[in-house]
């Protein structure tokens, strides 16, 4: 019988093969919030289905509202219903959009020309999509490939489910879940699109926030105005709105919006003292300055962005906005607001009380426009999950290094839809760093993460298969 150890080696012995390969995918443009990537992106559904059914998966292009999903799976519709007794059923999920360019100018490397370049004994490669999230979904494709190659047969019952809007809002996936919840029936579903702690130890993310987005625009009851000959006396929109975001918070750094925190828990105690534990490692802000910002008074840092909601301001506009100089009185001033939520909160809930807040501060003869739908809640996984402890376990092996239960600040709204819709549990894993530049200028990854990942999961499905029974 093959062993695990024949599987890695395959892996080892092919990994030219699956960087090239990887290379090849990135070079497709495939921005979803792009007109432009229209193209890019049907290339990238049409390589990935083709990759996929060359390894024995049966696999489709299926269309949505939006941009396409590709979806694949190793057994056929009669099998479709889960039995006890049989093999696990897990779904994979990754994404294949990525971000736009932005300012070309600001890349040293090009971002849809990746090439492996050595760097301090590090062999990189940079593009857009390199690690979010085309070598995470890479991974457990080149693992289930291996999987395939020596065994004759996959771990489990597999499903791969490729998401082609994740970086404009996954507008289409939640009616796309719906409408194939049978065919997307599963006992687990692994969602690679995290990160790992530090370069050698790798994490699993266990409580993600809910995330509302909202536009707020004051109009003031006449448009630009001489600020000259009015300024002292007219309504100034930026005037207004800043003193209604400053109002946000008070000076130990609470929400002050009312009703924010009704059903908020504070932190349990065990895991209160998991996260001051990792607290104290060095590698935590290594790469961010601190010094300025402001913490929710009685919270660490790290409770603060993992376990308390937040209010942030992303963006102002109002008046000028040139080069030149420009003596106006504006007619309107917008900002852009993300609330990051916990558990207990729900977004339309504070959606509206947001809203709320801003029409008592508005002052008579002016009006207040806003903008913003839908929104995620949080969610916490269970820690006592046999599939995490399978995760876990297998991490450990192939990093040897324990992975770390570690929470976000960010927010995965698929993790929420899966939970709901399939009545399964989710599994959080990834292989990105905070130093990959994501979304920036000279987005890359490395080659030994990219071999270690899929290594990783090839422990991983060995702990499920060495289980006796995950089913209840």
């Amino acid at each position: 019988m093959p062993k695990t150890e024949d599987v890695l080696r395959d892996i080892d012995d092919r990994f030219d093969i699956t960087l090239s390969k990887l290379l090849e995918l990135v070079s497709i443009p495939s921005i979803s919030s792009d007109p432009s990537g229209k193209h890019g992106i049907e290339r990238a559904a049409e390589w990935l289905k083709h990759e996929l059914s060359s390894m024995g998966l049966a696999a489709d292009i299926i269309a949505t509202k939006g941009h396409p999903v590709v979806l694949a799976r190793s057994f056929t519709a009669s099998t479709e219903t889960l039995s006890a007794g049989k093999k696990p059923r897990l779904l994979f999920y990754g994404h294949y959009d990525v971000q736009p360019v932005g300012d070309e100018g600001a890349w040293k490397h090009p971002p849809f020309a990746p090439d492996i370049i050595e760097e301090d004994g590090v062999h990189r490669f940079y593009g857009r999509g390199t690690s979010d999230s085309k070598s995470q979904l890479w991974t457990f494709i080149e693992a289930l490939r291996a999987w395939k190659n020596v065994h004759g047969e996959f771990p489990a019952e597999v499903i791969v489910l490729l998401e082609g809007e994740e970086e404009c809002g996954s507008a289409s996936l939640p009616d796309f879940i719906e409408a194939h919840r049978h065919e997307l029936a599963c006992d687990v579903a692994f969602i690679c699109d995290a990160e790992m702690w530090t370069a050698t130890q790798p994490a699993i993310t266990t409580q993600l926030k809910g995330l509302v987005h909202e536009r707020v625009t004051i109009l003031a009851p006449n448009a630009d105005l001489h600020s000259g000959h009015y300024g002292a006396v007219a309504a100034n929109p930026i005037r207004i709105l800043s003193s209604i975001l400053a109002s946000l918070h008070d000076d130990k750094g609470r929400v002050t919006i009312r009703g924010f925190y009704d059903g908020v828990h504070d932190i349990p105690d065990t895991i209160r003292q998991q996260w001051q534990d990792l607290s104290r490692q060095p590698e935590l802000f290594a790469d961010v300055d601190l010094t300025g910002g402001i913490t929710e008074e009685g919270y660490s840092p790290i409770e603060a962005m993992w376990g308390r909601p937040t209010v942030d301001i992303n963006g102002i506009t109002g008046g000028n906005q040139g080069p030149g100089e420009r003596s106006v009185l504006p007619g309107s001033a917008t900002a852009r607001l993300s609330f990051r939520l916990v558990a207990g909160q729900s977004p339309e809930a504070i959606r509206q009380q947001f809203r709320s807040h801003v029409e008592r501060l508005i002052p008579r003869g002016c009006r207040v426009e806003f903008e913003g739908y839908g929104g995620s809640s949080a969610v916490v996984l269970s820690q006592d999950s046999p599939y995490l402890k399978a995760a876990a376990r297998g991490l450990e092996k192939e990093w040897q290094s324990p992975a770390i239960l570690r929470g976000t600040g960010g927010a995965i709204p698929l993790v929420e839809q899966l939970g709901k819709a399939l009545q399964t549990e989710c599994v959080v894993i990834g292989f990105i760093l905070p130093s990959d530049a994501i979304h920036a200028p000279d987005e890359h990854y490395d080659s030994e993460r990219l071999r270690q990942g899929a290594r990783s999961w090839i422990r991983i499905f060995e702990e499920i298969e060495a289980a006796t029974d995950f089913r209840t």
